[in-house]
């Protein structure tokens, strides 16, 4: 397997953070070319290819930004080190790995496989945000980390929040609230909130916030106060139900909502699911299901394209964003059989 693990490392080789994915894109689009297909970068900057001419389609969705923060590519022990080996290289490595065969060996009649690597994901999703009434597929495979032997079935939701408050500065020793006082309590009355809202509730079904920074100043003649906030939602929790909310908390500080998107879980009976349980049996996997506390772009795209949707794709997600990440190379082979296994299954599947 050797050229799956070239496009693998070629990946990871090209440092993409967020807002920089412009090499790993190109690298895929000539990929892709030198195989006579189809595929270029769209007005968002995704990487876009298409393989097959069927007419059902099914979105592979990956995406090629990562977190900050540069690891050395090298390989060590059987695994490929390098950031975004796991979130979410590796998928998207995978999802080019089986296209390109596929392509190769003519192997689907009815299925139109549309190849895309997302940008900003790891930001604000632009790059899902641009596709998502672009495109209308009958099937949507995210590449996202579940381990070689499992599929995802549903992502919490999230909302991002900013808030700001400046106001005259008040003598410490005065019965008047600071600005940065005022924020902690706006803080407060969310956590508290939220800590009644989970008792008793399980992990997936909880709404989890996070005070992601806060900043503070005073020239003497002001003093402003400034609060990054994210809150995970669990399903049935639409983000404007916490979004008004939180308006009315902030008692007259500014709040800038940045992306509110809901919580998506998929249905188990769907020919994708079938598909994918009957290829990871025939790889010797005992198929597990997983719902993920974090987010994906299938949090942007699934609830408006309302098709069958799974997530999969090798690795071990307690990796993501950290300085160890790194891909086991056989797990990412393991992972490229199932994937190809799977979507021969399910074409055979719609021709009948």
């Amino acid at each position: 397997m050797t050229r799956e693990r070239d496009i693998l490392r070629e990946m990871l080789e090209r440092y993409s953070p967020t807002g920089e994915e412009a090499g790993v894109c190109g690298f895929l689009v000539g990929l892709f070319r030198s195989h006579g297909l189809e595929a270029a970068a769209d007005e968002a900057g995704n990487f876009v290819a298409a393989v097959g001419d069927g007419p059902v389609e099914v979105v592979l969705l990956g995406h090629i930004d990562t977190v900050p923060g540069e690891i050395p590519v090298e390989e060590r022990d059987g695994a490929l080190y390098g950031r975004g080996a796991v979130d979410a290289k590796g998928a998207m490595a995978a999802f080019a790995a089986v296209a390109l065969r596929l392509a190769a060996s003519q192997a689907l009649e009815r299925l139109k496989l549309t190849v895309i690597g997302a940008v900003g994901e790891e930001g604000d999703s632009r790059g899902a945000r641009y596709i998502v009434h672009r495109y209308s597929p009958r099937y949507l495979v995210i590449g996202e980390p579940s381990g070689w032997d499992s599929v995802v079935l549903g992502y919490k939701g999230s909302l991002r929040v900013s808030y700001s408050l400046e106001r005259s500065p008040s003598h410490s020793a005065g019965p008047e609230e600071s600005a940065p006082e005022a924020a902690v309590r706006f803080w407060n009355r969310l956590k508290c909130a939220t800590d009644e809202y989970n008792e008793g509730k399980r992990v997936f079904d909880q709404v989890s916030p996070a005070l992601r920074s806060i900043h503070s100043a005073s020239d003497g003649l002001s003093e402003r106060v400034e609060m990054d906030v994210g809150v995970r939602l669990p399903l049935g929790y639409e983000p404007e139900r916490l979004g008004c909310q939180l308006e009315e908390w902030a008692e007259g500080a500014a709040l800038r909502i940045a992306y509110g998107d809901p919580a998506v879980r998929g249905d188990r009976d769907t020919p994708l699911v079938r598909s994918f349980l009957w290829a990871l049996r025939g790889a010797g996997a005992r198929p597990r299901f997983k719902v993920k506390t974090g987010t994906s772009d299938m949090n942007v795209v699934g609830p408006v394209w309302r098709c069958p949707m799974l997530a999969y794709g090798p690795g071990d997600s307690s990796l993501d964003h950290t300085p160890h990440e790194h891909l086991e190379l056989e797990e990412y082979e393991r992972a490229i059989g199932v994937l190809e296994a799977a979507l021969k299954i399910l074409d055979e599947a719609e021709t009948k």
